[in-house]
């Protein structure tokens, strides 16, 4: 039964925004997008998977760098058009620059600065 997908606000394209949230600390690991499919998906198998706009089609987060994120909760937001997955990053890397997190960068003094480090080369991951 997907009665429970229709509670959710979907764009003019069928998307909404998901953010992966570590279940243990509360940071923030990244953002994407979701489909019906990725969303009924993603709790069948109990690991984040997304709508790559890029590619136009699935993403299984990990699917080729071995980062996946294993679901521990899902919550829509109180105008439910944003989903938060509450997620294990398996590697501890959720961005493809090889950082923990997307969310790698700071406003300070007029400009984006990097604080974060890069876990793993990317090159050596894709």
């Amino acid at each position: 039964m997907t009665d429970w997908l229709d509670a959710v606000k979907w764009d003019a394209d069928g998307l909404v925004p998901a953010i992966a949230q570590d279940y243990k600390t509360g940071r923030i690991l990244m953002m994407a997008w979701m489909n019906r499919e990725a969303l009924l998906l993603t709790t069948a198998e109990n690991r984040a998977i997304y709508w790559s706009r890029s590619r136009g089609k699935l993403w299984r987060k990990g699917e080729e760098s071995g980062h996946v994120q294993k679901l521990h909760e899902v919550r829509l937001d109180c105008d439910a058009d944003v989903i938060v997955l509450q997620v294990e990053q398996l590697g501890g890397i959720a961005c493809h620059t090889g950082r923990e997190s997307c969310f790698y960068r700071v406003w300070q003094d007029g400009a984006w600065v990097t604080v974060d480090p890069v876990l793993k080369d990317p090159k050596e991951i894709y």
